[in-house]
């Protein structure tokens, strides 16, 4: 699987930008990570939800394949042990002892099943309404330069983690064996690279860049502290 290697000019002067206070009040989107895995006869329902998701523009849907299920007789072929271990993290952060499949984390904050979509609806929509008083912009050249931009109103809390997320938006598997055996299932973007680019102090508009290896489907993910609340995010465009 691909990785991005990266490297950071550091941040910019306020001159940039004219003051910290201009940010956006347009609606941001908001993150939606599905834990996921082929092995689990549970998930179909919660991957077939969020490609529903995907189409929506004021969401970030990201299918996130763990691993634990492999031993169950199907060795899930987009699963890697980082995204496990993010899912962990979140349970530790949120004060939870296991970890479960399918389970949505929305926002970085809160946790639901993934088949429940009304419940699921509701908390996009309240997170939605949320001003976290950061917004980020994201581009890349021709020859893969990434370029990420960013701004906070004064007082919100950091630092914050930058990270660029690759993805393959549209995935269809022939699983033969384990709990789903016989199932040809579609599963909308799947995530392949969760990549850390920097972190943020707040203290002035950002500006950091990143050579990116790959031309794939990228989101920009603002976060505090790795598994904490989403402040930003954008589509790499």
């Amino acid at each position: 699987m691909g990785r991005f290697t990266t490297w950071m000019t550091g941040i910019v002067s306020s001159g940039l930008i004219a003051t910290a206070g201009m940010v956006s009040a347009e609606t941001r989107p908001v993150v939606v990570e599905l834990f996921t895995s082929q092995g689990c006869s549970s998930c179909p329902p919660a991957d077939a939800f969020l490609h529903e998701l995907s189409k929506r523009d004021d969401v970030i849907a990201l299918a996130l394949h763990v691993d634990y299920w492999d031993y169950i007789g199907w060795k899930d072929s987009f699963a890697q042990p980082a995204f496990t271990q993010r899912q962990k993290a979140y349970a530790k952060s949120g004060g939870r002892r296991s970890v479960y499949t399918p389970q949505m984390i929305i926002g970085g904050q809160d946790h639901v099943v993934g088949t429940h979509e009304e419940d699921a609806g509701a908390l996009i929509k309240r997170h939605a309404a949320v001003q976290t008083g950061v917004s980020v912009t994201a581009d890349r050249d021709g020859a893969g330069m990434v370029t990420i931009r960013a701004e906070a109103q004064d007082g919100v809390p950091g630092p914050l983690v930058v990270y660029i997320v690759g993805y393959s938006p549209s995935q269809r598997v022939e699983i033969t064996r384990g709990e789903n055996a016989g199932r040809t299932v579609d599963y909308a973007n799947v995530v392949t690279d969760w990549v850390t680019v920097g972190e943020w102090d707040l203290s002035a508009p950002l500006m950091l860049q990143a050579q990116s290896d790959s031309d794939k489907p990228a989101v920009v993910i603002l976060q505090h502290n790795g598994t904490g609340p989403i402040m930003a995010a954008a589509h790499l465009r």
